[in-house]
């Protein structure tokens, strides 16, 4: 054991809850801190080392928890503070480590702070901790920019009094001001207070996001005929309220604040970057310990795209004293099985949703899936699975209208459905709905419909069948766990023909992906520890696998 071992953070597997639908402990069928606690065991036995759980304070919902009105109380719905302090002690019990979401861009319009914005009008001190302006033209009845909402429409709501306020997202989340000193004495409070409650680290809700430009400038149009609809990305170096270089500040604070209790507490940053330097200066060594790679995420199913992202991945950060994070799925985005079972290639935009496009061949996406686990499971730093991925879950595409619940589904004029379908109820166990997620005496349904076919999905169906893709997750957990060459570390590239990935990890590892459409023969190795796809043919990768070779 070395004397001074290397932090957990920098090598660690974090498992995502998005609680509403992990596990129904109440039988409401939403899920709940009780339906965590139950199924703590499962998540040890899977092998990961922490959960990241997404917003659990107390808000009015119009955001499933992103809006929140108390960062110091646990909403009803879940529980109480009282159930949350029990899940930490519970799970570090079991070797867990408890990492919940933080969201410092915006908080929910029935925060006590904005309603009292509300109630002392224009001018008031109480609307400096939010973006409140006049409106532009004779009247006032133009909204102060140009800035659109990242979920449709304007980003300004205009209120009775005549003002207007900056929501970046909803209208229910209005942005806070981070240049106003309350703010940021705010934020470092509410962080102690969880921090003495025993949570290891925060991941942070759009970090990137938190600074704007006080003069609060238009952004380009794309040309002229094209009005403030549609403004132009820019130039993210400069862009008036993403990824602002005044945001560090805030941040090296944040970390004085993890800093003064014991026991490597981290954060990770959900930072969508133009750029993998501008992402570096996020987790700089004075500044947060992790970011989300969200360059990995985006890239299609392509060899030299995968092999130019994580080598670009690693130096960039690497040059910082950084770790990677790998990550191929979470609450936002189109389930991984599904993106890789399109032929269809789409570009990627930062903080807009993905919709994939063409037939989906979901054998074909579930095969990918089980060599892109390998794959980022295999490399350098840490990793996060999002859940549900272990089991297979692909995006459910076809949930009718009338249960949409994403409020992108509403901002877009019911254009975009937004991300329900990513965010449906796991199945754990039996033939039908619920599947376990919720008590046999329930008394609600799933707040969201499950699929019939998850039945043959669920974690009874797959515990114990070796081709399942829950066992090929607890094998490559434990081996990444028990293996010293895997974690936080270096990787050397091994020759390879083009779309066949190969790395090679000290001591004596080696990954191997064929992205390619032929069988690849495998180098001289000295055993097989982990296939995607199971026994090889005649020593020979087949195309859409991955294999862990002992060197």
């Amino acid at each position: 054991m070395p004397s001074n071992p290397a932090p957990w953070w920098r090598s660690a597997v974090i498992y995502q809850v998005y609680v509403r639908s992990f596990a129904d402990g109440n039988g409401d069928g939403v899920g709940d801190i009780a339906g965590i606690r139950s199924r703590l065991p499962y998540l040890k036995s899977l092998g990961i080392d922490a959960i990241w759980i997404n917003p659990w304070y107390k808000s009015p919902m119009a955001d499933h928890g992103y809006d929140v009105a108390d960062y110091r109380a646990i909403d009803p719905l879940f529980g109480t503070l009282a159930d949350a302090e029990a899940l930490i002690e519970e799970a570090h019990r079991h070797g867990i480590r408890v990492i919940p979401d933080i969201v410092p861009n915006h908080t929910s319009d029935q925060h006590a702070w904005f309603q009292a914005a509300l109630t002392a009008g224009p001018g008031s001190p109480e609307r400096e901790r939010y973006h409140f302006r006049d409106g532009r033209g004779p009247d006032g009845s133009e909204p102060p920019n140009n800035w659109r909402s990242v979920f449709g429409g304007p980003a300004w709501t205009r209120l009775p009094d005549g003002q207007w306020y900056l929501h970046l997202f909803a209208p229910e989340q209005p942005d806070l001001n981070w240049q106003h000193p309350e703010v940021r004495a705010e934020f470092e409070d509410i962080l102690r207070f969880w921090f003495r409650r025993g949570v290891d680290g925060f991941r942070i809700d759009v970090a990137h996001g938190l600074v704007k430009d006080p003069e609060l400038p238009d952004l380009p149009t794309r040309n002229a005929a094209e009005a403030a609809d549609t403004p132009a990305p820019g130039d993210e170096t400069d862009h008036p309220y993403w990824n602002r270089d005044e945001v560090h500040a805030i941040y090296q604070a944040w970390r004085r604040v993890a800093d003064e209790f014991p026991g490597d507490r981290s954060f990770v940053a959900e930072a969508w970057a133009d750029t993998p330097e501008r992402l570096a200066a996020y987790v700089r060594p004075d500044a947060l310990h992790t970011a989300f790679n969200f360059d990995f995420l985006m890239t299609s199913w392509d060899a030299a795209d995968l092999r130019r992202v994580i080598d670009r991945s690693l130096d960039t950060l690497g040059s910082v004293g950084a770790p990677a994070t790998w990550v191929l799925s979470n609450h936002d985005v189109v389930r991984h099985p599904s993106r890789f079972g399109r032929t269809v290639a789409k570009k990627w935009v930062a903080n807009a949703p993905y919709r994939p496009e063409g037939p989906l061949d979901l054998e074909l996406g579930v095969r990918r899936a089980r060599a892109a686990a390998l794959l980022m499971l295999s490399l350098p730093g840490g990793a996060y699975v999002y859940q549900g991925e272990e089991l297979g879950l692909a995006e459910v595409e076809d949930l009718p209208e009338d249960v949409l619940q994403d409020p992108i589904w509403e901002r877009s004029g019911h254009t975009d459905p937004g991300r329900d379908g990513c965010r449906v109820p796991i199945p754990w166990s039996g033939q039908s709905s619920p599947y376990g997620f919720s008590p046999e005496d329930a008394t609600g349904r799933p707040w969201l419909p499950q699929p019939a076919h998850w039945k043959d999905l669920s974690v009874a169906a797959q515990t114990g069948d070796p081709a399942s893709m829950l066992e090929l997750y607890r094998r490559a957990l434990h081996l990444r766990r028990d293996h010293p060459a895997l974690g936080d570390g270096d990787l050397t590239w091994l020759d390879a023909p083009a779309g066949v990935l190969a790395h090679h990890r000290e001591p004596g590892f080696a990954c191997i992906v064929n992205l390619s459409a032929e069988p690849y023969e495998l180098p001289a190795h000295e055993a097989v520890l982990l296939t995607s796809g199971g026994p090889l043919d005649n020593g020979c990768l087949g195309p859409d696998q991955a294999v862990w070779l002992a060197m």
